[in-house]
């Protein structure tokens, strides 16, 4: 009877070879023409380095989407985005006063760009600052013309903190980072 067991072991291992080889394509014309990946073609245009650093912010890799923000500049000056791509990569890095100076600078290079407005009132709320907060917000979602349910929610909040300072005086919320767009931020409740 021991002899059985090695034996059942060998044909159910025969049965899976059978079975994953036959879930494999045999056919050699999908492999590529060499053992070696593709190379680059460097005809096509290179993706723009804001696009990645707002790729990255998405992702939450705060660290890094700096560093591209900061090639971008290189490249192609401080813009405004590249300044609120800055200032929302520190505000996710906790560095608040880093954060709020490229925001500030934002704003006054573009004073009708509701996003760099949003995301100043983000770093301010952060902060604690509640009343200079609820002010951004709120020309934030002027300059939008309520059209952001971001921007709204965020005033929101910012009206419901500061309306009601004694509620929120024994919590401690943590609130992340959720990109909503292009460069537009929202402040929400961390679970």
């Amino acid at each position: 009877m021991k002899t059985t067991a090695p034996i059942k072991r060998t044909a159910l291992a025969i049965v899976a070879a059978a079975t994953v080889a036959a879930c494999t394509s045999n056919s050699l014309e999908e492999l590529p023409d060499g053992p070696f990946p593709p190379g680059v073609d460097h005809k096509q245009e290179a993706v723009s380095g804001v696009e990645v650093g707002q790729r990255l912010l998405n992702a939450g890799e705060y660290e890094l989407a700096l560093g591209a923000f900061t090639r971008a500049a290189l490249d192609q000056g401080m813009t405004t985005e590249i300044l609120t791509g800055l200032g929302t990569a520190n505000l996710g890095l906790g560095r608040l006063g880093q954060s709020e100076e490229m925001l500030r600078r934002a704003v006054e290079e573009a004073p009708d760009w509701p996003e760099a407005w949003n995301n100043l009132g983000v770093v301010l709320m952060e902060r604690g600052e509640l009343a200079e907060a609820t002010g951004i917000f709120r020309k934030a979602f002027a300059l939008d013309n309520g059209e952001s349910d971001s921007i709204r929610d965020n005033l929101r909040i910012a009206l419901a903190k500061s309306e009601n300072p004694d509620n929120n005086a024994g919590q401690q919320q943590e609130y992340k980072l959720v990109q909503r767009g292009q460069g537009e931020f929202q402040i929400r409740k961390t679970p």
